[in-house]
């Protein structure tokens, strides 16, 4: 199976009920979905699996309604989107939370402080910059994808992105990440 392409899979996934084919999707694609997550969720592991759990799930359930206009890999990311979404919107106090996650854990571990600082950094921003900064930046994704995958315009992307890098670059450099050293 591990030679298969995903549309192939899907095909034997949808119309097969084949569900070997669905388990390489889910193998191929959970690093990428879970690390998404992670970095959305600001380092929070537990939320970031329940939530890759749900994202497959979903893809699992609608596999049928998978058209192939775009990529596996775009409509696997649009299913991530709104599952995340969903669960910001259904959780009334989650930036309290992120921020008092990332708090607690800057002062527990200073060996990880870099990439605390990153997630602290991502606080800043709104959802929008944050999942446009995370889809390019640590998913690769490119923009015209970024925009199918958020359901906006590239122009749009292009401002959060640039809104975004902007808003870290000032937070890190404030918080000691100053490249004139």
């Amino acid at each position: 199976m591990t030679a298969l392409n995903d549309n192939t899979l899907v095909a034997m996934a949808a119309e097969q009920h084949n569900r070997k084919a669905f388990n390489e999707l889910v193998v191929r694609y959970q690093s990428p979905i879970r690390r998404f997550f992670l970095n959305q969720t600001l380092g929070n592991e537990a939320l970031s699996d329940d939530l890759a759990q749900d994202t497959f799930v979903k893809a699992y359930l609608n596999i049928t309604k998978f058209r192939g206009d775009a990529s596996f890999s775009t409509w696997l990311y649009r299913i991530a989107y709104n599952v995340f979404y969903d669960s910001t919107r259904n959780s009334k106090h989650t930036e309290d939370l992120e921020t008092a996650e990332v708090s607690r854990r800057n002062a527990e571990n200073t060996d990880t402080t870099v990439s605390l600082d990153i997630y602290a950094a991502l606080n800043t921003l709104n959802n929008y910059e944050r999942t446009c900064l995370t889809l390019q930046l640590m998913e690769g994704q490119p923009i015209d994808k970024i925009a199918e995958i958020m359901g906006m315009a590239a122009g749009t992307v292009k401002s959060h992105l640039f809104r975004g890098k902007d808003k870290m670059t000032r937070y890190l450099k404030e918080n000691g990440y100053d490249r004139k050293r």
